[in-house]
């Protein structure tokens, strides 16, 4: 896919340079982690290699947003991805679905396709792996820096809330990580003092 490796490129080191050293949740490393899942997924959910590049782009530009602002950072993203999309030769199909890519990962998730499923699933899978505890404590870092919650027992509250309404889409995360995340939710509601 032309233009796919600049973009990648240019995704990346805005990520690397432009977002706030306080979203220990929100940075590079997220994405960086997603699209390393989403190998993952793509061998469970079999794209054409247009689509997977079109996934991938989803992905690289889904949290660009934060770079602008921690409000409505899906619209940021999708107003910085389309430029550069627009630049770089994509056809309008193409933005469109990237665009629609980077809208569904809007908490609640509302995935009208399968690669919207997937973009959806790879950006909240920690939720169901063995690795969900160390990575939701940068997310409650980052959150007492952005908001009022400062006290792990209401942190707990918030996250078995978050874990109860959320809900995996494609096969592979409903078998592979349900299972651990009602783990998660069983141990959460044992942490949270009344």
């Amino acid at each position: 896919m032309k233009g796919y490796n600049k973009l990648r490129s240019i995704a990346l080191d805005k990520l690397r340079n432009e977002l706030s050293k306080e979203l220990y949740y929100h940075g590079i490393h997220h994405t960086l982690d997603a699209l390393k899942t989403s190998d993952l997924y793509l061998r469970h959910n079999p794209l054409s290699q247009h689509e997977a590049k079109l996934l991938r782009l989803g992905i690289l530009f889904h949290d660009i947003g934060f770079t602008q602002s921690t409000v409505d950072h899906e619209l940021k993203s999708v107003s910085i991805a389309e430029p550069l999309l627009i630049q770089h030769g994509f056809p309008v199909k193409d933005i469109e679905i990237i665009k629609g890519l980077i809208m569904a990962t809007k908490i609640p998730q509302k995935p009208k396709n399968l690669m919207e499923e997937i973009i959806c699933d790879v950006d909240l899978d920690y939720l169901g792996r063995p690795d969900f505890y160390e990575i939701s404590e940068t997310l409650y870092k980052e959150i007492k820096v952005y908001t009022e919650i400062n006290d792990h027992n209401e942190w707990n509250k918030l996250q078995v809330k978050f874990l109860e309404s959320h809900q995996y889409h494609t096969e592979f995360a409903i078998r592979n990580r349900q299972p651990e995340k009602e783990k998660r939710i069983a141990e959460l509601k044992k942490m949270i003092n009344d």
